[in-house]
């Protein structure tokens, strides 16, 4: 049974772009909301708009439920910066463990910005793309990190919160996998051709999986996760 709405995390990638349809498929009404938080990898911002774009010309049977779209501002993460996604830095594994790609509390600050905006909307189910088994070590991405978001989220509003997280435990090629049950060719030719992932934008390098520089940790799992997804196709 279909619940009124949600809100979705949509950052114009795979994963989002996946949770996207995943809601539309489940829920009567479904609003995106982005944040500008001063990456390197702004294309993505652009991304979000044509696949919004494509989503609606191309899938009428969902297009009838795709509702506004919100971005907003958190540049107080570029601010902050020493992330490798905010600054000339080089992606690799950092002194604490962590790459250095991790940005320090990037996920409970989307996950309050949405929920404040859910409550002004009367909207109490969110959807992200945290995914626990291939999310780069990750904190934030955690299912337990999330959850705990959720709860304190639902006490500080005074209303339910709920948070779908519809790749937690799978893996890349079952996220392609998972676009495709939803939404066929059209939506994996969608992905592959218009999402952004990489963690440079790069928009001049065509694979068969999409564009990318090729190299980067998020190339890379991406990459991987195709060739095995074709794999059991085949």
């Amino acid at each position: 049974m279909m619940s009124d709405s949600a809100l979705v995390l949509f950052s114009g990638g795979q994963d989002s772009t996946t949770c996207l349809a995943w809601a539309l498929a489940r829920f009567a009404r479904v609003e995106t909301i982005g944040f500008d938080y001063g990456q390197r990898h702004r294309v993505e911002l652009e991304a979000r708009q044509r696949v919004l774009s494509a989503i609606k010309a191309g899938f009428p049977e969902w297009a009838p439920r795709l509702g506004e779209d919100h971005l907003f501002s958190l540049d107080v993460l570029k601010q902050i910066g020493g992330s490798a996604l905010t600054d000339n830095m080089t992606i690799e594994m950092g002194q604490n463990g962590l790459p250095t790609s991790f940005v320090p509390g990037r996920n409970v600050l989307f996950l309050t910005t949405a929920a404040a905006l859910a409550y002004r909307r009367g909207i109490s189910d969110l959807v992200g793309g945290m995914c626990e088994t291939d999310f780069s070590g990750y904190p934030d991405c955690r299912e337990k990190t999330v959850q705990a978001c959720a709860v304190a989220l639902t006490m500080a509003l005074d209303r339910p919160v709920t948070v779908h997280t519809p790749l937690m435990w799978i893996d890349k090629a079952e996220t392609w996998a998972l676009a495709d049950e939803l939404g066929g060719t059209a939506l994996i030719d969608l992905i592959r051709e218009e999402t952004v992932t990489c963690y440079e934008g790069d928009r001049e390098h065509h694979h068969d999986w999409g564009y990318g520089c090729g190299v980067c940790p998020a190339c890379d799992l991406r990459a991987k996760g195709y060739a095995k997804y074709r794999a059991h196709e085949s």
